[in-house]
């Protein structure tokens, strides 16, 4: 188990859900990980709440708007990096080749967001603590454990987001024809990256969050017992057993059980 304080500009400090139904996907995900949900005051807000294992709060989950809705935003997990200065960072996404999607903004008392686009057009975002600094608990089942970029242009992005955050991109042997990537964030393994192949279609470039669960099988048994969609079956991979899995709203995630803890 991983219980944290805090985390290291670079770092990938939290993940949460945009859902159509927030209500109904707290309840799903309850179901299928055992997670439960303490929704917040926004003080007129858009809907967002904590989803939590026992007493750490491990994620968050929110409610698209309907001005997001019409705009065609679908139901998604999201990847946070912690940051010093999120507006300091904003001022690079443009120079480096990125967009900007949400500029920086201020959330009540917890902490200040913005939502970024790579060259690729993968988006993410990235958080400068106030009174929220993140996942209490990363790398235990019923957490996140692993953020991993699918893109287009590899080398593009390694260029991308070592110019953004200074991480270091290392090369690694992957299933050929597979190009593969280690991110590291001061010398601490952060995620991955990986080259799309012709066998991902048309699917656009994106970061995908690995959620850490008990028994694989059974996640992905749940999953398809409540209405989800099982996308790539229980699949044995050096770090664990994964499945790639949709909710019943549409939101794509990894679930893995791992041989040993991530990052460490």
């Amino acid at each position: 188990m991983t219980t944290r304080d805090g985390y290291a500009h670079g770092e990938f400090c939290w993940v949460d859900l945009s859902s159509t139904d927030m209500k109904a996907a707290a309840k799903w995900y309850g179901e299928v990980l055992g997670w439960g949900f303490a929704p917040g005051d926004t003080q007129g807000g858009p809907p967002y709440g904590m989803l939590t294992k026992g007493d750490a709060v491990v994620a968050g989950l929110g409610e698209l708007s309907e001005a997001m809705r019409s705009e065609g935003v679908p139901p998604t997990w999201n990847s946070y990096v912690a940051v010093d200065d999120a507006a300091a960072v904003e001022a690079k996404v443009e120079a480096l080749g990125g967009s900007v999607v949400v500029p920086t903004m201020q959330v009540l008392d917890a902490g200040k967001l913005a939502f970024f686009a790579d060259p690729e057009g993968a988006v993410f975002a990235v958080w400068e603590k106030g009174a929220h600094f993140g996942a209490d608990v990363v790398n235990e089942p019923g957490s996140f454990c692993w953020n991993e970029l699918a893109t287009r242009d590899l080398d593009r992005a390694a260029a991308f987001y070592s110019g953004l955050f200074g991480w270091e991109i290392v090369a690694m042997e992957g299933p050929a024809p597979t190009k593969m990537a280690i991110v590291r964030n001061a010398g601490r393994d952060n995620g991955d990256m990986l080259q799309m192949t012709e066998e991902w279609g048309d699917l656009p470039s994106h970061w995908m969050v690995y959620l850490a669960v008990e028994d694989c099988d059974a996640a992905a048994k749940r999953v398809s017992e409540l209405g989800g969609k099982v996308g790539v079956p229980p699949t044995d991979i050096p770090p664990g057993r994964f499945s790639v899995c949709t909710d019943p709203q549409g939101a794509v995630f990894t679930v893995i059980a791992l041989k040993s803890p991530p990052r460490d």
